[in-house]
């Protein structure tokens, strides 16, 4: 088979068989109950004011439809602007104005998180609930390819010198500078798993420049952790938790490769 009828076969993969994995979700909107305790939908005298259920967990790209079965109501995102529906959705060719009713409105999450939810009218009074959305599981590994240099690029002067080995030990250089404004030079290894590898760091300390080196002298202090997290063979993600917290902070921030070793590829 050529490379060309390859490429193509998985373009039409990911175009036709992703949007199978999608799955919709069911949320019933008010409804009514008797006060002889009918706990049913729709066969009552006395408004429900709720959402049922009131907290659900899904998937990126999943969607819910939310369907009123009973009394005038609406559901609108906490977030700003994100969804109001009740006769369709706000700035999707419908009215998310509360109504009576019979109305159905399907939203789709297509980015992760915890959001919540309410009706218009009857929010204050416990009518209200929680959507989370799970991001997509990583499909990226850590392999040698990651070998190289990173660093961000909004602070050039300091990153990262990592290589990966066998049985998926990772080693880690940390080129950086203390609170004083003086070189901070930190090492250390971890075991990479998929996307993922928590490195310990120790600050190496005692050392003189030659010929006054003395290996007797050196001391090497646990530092900390560094947490590196890469979305793909050219970006990801490093976070950090120092022992010292007086003289360094907690932090994140996004890195870039910026060498690669000639021959070693990336997948």
């Amino acid at each position: 088979m050529s490379a060309k009828i390859t490429s193509l076969l998985r373009w039409m993969l990911l175009l036709f068989a992703a949007p199978a994995f999608a799955t919709n979700y069911s949320i019933i909107v008010g409804g009514q109950t008797d006060n002889g305790g009918y706990g049913g939908y729709g066969g009552g005298t006395t408004d429900l004011l709720m959402f049922s259920p009131s907290t659900m967990t899904i998937n990126v790209g999943d969607s819910i439809t939310f369907t009123n079965s009973g009394g005038t109501h609406n559901v609108v995102s906490d977030t700003a602007g994100m969804f109001r529906c009740a006769n369709g959705c706000d700035g999707a060719g419908g009215n998310g104005n509360p109504s009576p009713d019979g109305w159905s409105s399907t939203v789709t999450f297509n980015q992760a998180g915890t959001f919540g939810f309410h009706c218009e009218i009857h929010g204050a009074m416990g009518m209200k609930g929680t959507i989370t959305v799970n991001a997509p599981a990583s499909t990226f590994a850590i392999s040698p390819g990651v070998t190289g240099s990173w660093y961000n690029p909004a602070q050039s002067g300091q990153g990262f010198n990592v290589e990966v080995l066998p049985n998926n030990l990772f080693l880690a250089f940390w080129y950086v500078f203390d609170s004083k404004g003086n070189n901070l030079w930190l090492g250390g290894t971890g075991t990479a798993s998929g996307d993922t590898v928590v490195v310990n760091l120790v600050q190496t300390n005692g050392g003189f420049f030659p010929p006054n080196f003395d290996p007797t002298k050196i001391t090497r202090p646990a530092w900390g952790t560094v947490t590196l997290k890469f979305s793909d063979c050219n970006s990801g993600t490093a976070t950090w938790t120092p022992n010292d917290t007086t003289n360094f902070s907690t932090g994140t921030m996004p890195i870039k490769r910026l060498t690669n070793v000639d021959g070693l590829a990336c997948q």
